[in-house]
């Protein structure tokens, strides 16, 4: 067994056990948390991976699990509708693939599925818009300071909700029914193939420069940059939400800046964030730099 421990705030102290097998257990101030998930409520992290250019340049999970962490941060609670949802959907997947359909009350029981879904889908979907409304100025700020350019960036939400007009989108009710509609519609065909094929699950995010996706056409160059714009962003948002700034984690992502990107990151954190840096080798790192940091060799 490994013991980690910490204090958060100077008042909370956190200690995370972890075993070979089975799950780990989490304690805040000596008393186990019964969902792991509430250890958000107590310290918030913002973690850049070399693996975290697939954000951009990949498929649409990796954008999805990327907002949804920024949103779970920000709304802990959010972390449940999640999990209620992807619950929803893998019984609802099970159910078409069952006999239960074929009988004459499976009406009812999709009737029921269509009306939870749509519930939990709205506000999957309203939050997600909303931390994105709230990240995309931070964005913009970190895409200039880091490309030291003009060029206009935009961040959409692409939903396969149809016809949400902008003065709709905070409208619960609106939004939920019109999900019930498209829910509906596709129930034909989601009985052939046992999978739904609507809703956040199916959502994207669409990154632009200069009104051209960053992902099919922008340059490799580009889509570090962006990346980099994303993550500081994502701690500028929670700082400024949440009045404590976050811990700020750098898994060996130097090797994949440049030097203009590494001194401009380098000079940009720690300043009013706790900073944790993973590296195999100093060189990337300029000198007075490593000596106002503390190092740590394992």
């Amino acid at each position: 067994m490994a013991v980690v421990i910490g204090q958060i705030n100077f008042k909370d102290d956190l200690k995370l056990n972890l075993f070979r097998k089975g799950p780990k257990r989490i304690y805040v101030n000596e008393s186990i948390l019964k969902k792991q998930s509430e250890i958000k409520n107590y310290i918030r992290s913002v973690c850049f991976c070399s693996n975290d250019i697939d954000i951009v340049r990949s498929e649409p999970s990796y954008r999805r699990t990327w907002i949804d962490k920024v949103v779970s941060q920000l709304e802990p609670v959010y972390l449940d509708l999640i999990s209620r949802f992807n619950r929803l959907l893998k019984q609802r997947s099970h159910f078409w693939r069952s006999e239960s359909f074929l009988k004459t009350q499976s009406a009812d029981i999709v009737e029921s599925f269509d009306i939870q879904m749509s519930i939990i889908s709205t506000r999957i979907f309203r939050r997600r818009r909303r931390a994105l409304l709230k990240i995309k100025p931070y964005v913009e700020y970190w895409h200039n300071h880091l490309s030291k350019s003009q060029e206009q960036i935009d961040i959409n939400y692409l939903s396969g909700i149809q016809n949400i007009c902008p003065e709709e989108e905070e409208e619960e009710e609106v939004i939920s029914k019109k999900i019930a509609e498209q829910l509906l519609n596709q129930r034909s065909i989601e009985a052939l193939t046992g999978q739904c094929n609507f809703g956040p699950h199916r959502d994207d995010i669409e990154f632009l420069i200069n009104n051209v996706s960053v992902r099919k056409y922008g340059s490799s160059g580009q889509q570090r940059t962006f990346i980099l714009a994303l993550k500081m962003a994502e701690l500028d948002l929670l700082t400024k939400t949440l009045n404590v700034p976050p811990i700020l984690i750098l898994d060996d992502v130097l090797a994949e800046l440049d030097l203009t990107r590494q001194n401009l990151l380098l000079n940009s954190v720690g300043k009013d964030s706790q900073c944790f840096i993973s590296a195999t080798h100093l060189d990337k790192f300029n000198q007075s730099f490593l000596g106002s940091s503390q190092m740590i060799h394992l």
